[in-house]
């Protein structure tokens, strides 16, 4: 746990980095992403449901825009960890509108099995990014992107957290490297403000929001380790 008592969200491997690990040519990263994503693509269609079928192939189809090549290998490497596409897909849903249509559809599909959720983040609270306020309509936008992960998580928080957390208390750094991507993506754009947002100054509010989106579903998993300690404190 951090010191404020949320869960840890680390780096990937020994220690933090700016950028995803660069391959030597971008056709390579292309192919090791896109294999990646079919082979997710294999492994939802034997689960037998169409709508998760749809979900793996908008992220083969995320992979083939140019705009992303630098996502390529943390998403492959999501996959890899067999990360459930569709919360891949919300992540990338601040920044893509066919990932946002895509959840949305996901979300509306299986809204009977879908229980209240509240964020802990209200309405008119407004975030701070390298000392700027955030203006209101960007922050509806970010407020609504929580919410989408949140829904998300409600749906199938165990199978998310058993895949992306690496012990009991902190979740794999992959996540917050393209978290972190993302919010810099957003933030360039015209909808985010058009700004620069150096990545260093945006991890900040990445572990934030990675934190609100978890923190709530956490009581729901329990790892091996957990388990193992459990065991041995009942003999």
């Amino acid at each position: 746990m951090s010191e404020t008592g949320g869960i840890e969200i680390g780096a990937p491997g020994e220690g933090a980095s700016g950028a995803p690990e660069a391959l030597s040519e971008e056709a390579k990263q292309r192919f090791a992403a896109a294999g990646a994503a079919m082979a997710q693509i294999q492994r939802e269609e034997k689960r037998s449901k169409k709508r998760d079928t749809r979900v793996a192939k908008t992220i083969l189809q995320f992979l083939q825009d140019d705009r992303y090549t630098h996502l390529f290998v943390l998403i492959s490497r999501l996959v890899a960890r067999d990360c459930p596409s569709v919360f891949i897909l919300a992540i990338l849903s601040l920044i893509n509108e066919d990932c946002r249509t895509v959840v949305k559809e996901y979300l509306e599909e299986v809204k009977k099995e879908m229980k209240e959720t509240s964020s802990d983040i209200v309405e008119d609270e407004v975030q701070v990014v390298d000392g700027e306020s955030i203006d209101a309509p960007a922050n509806r936008i970010l407020i609504a992107w929580i919410t989408r992960m949140q829904m998300v998580m409600v749906l199938d928080a165990r199978r998310i957290l058993r895949k992306l957390m690496v012990d009991q208390h902190s979740i794999d750094g992959i996540v917050l490297q393209l978290a972190t991507f993302v919010l810099q993506e957003f933030f360039t754009s015209k909808e985010g403000g058009g700004r620069s947002a150096p990545f260093e100054s945006l991890q900040g509010l990445a572990i934030s929001i990675l934190q609100t989106v978890f923190e709530p579903f956490l009581d729901l998993v329990e790892l091996p380790e957990k388990a193992g300690q459990k065991k041995a404190e009942e003999e």
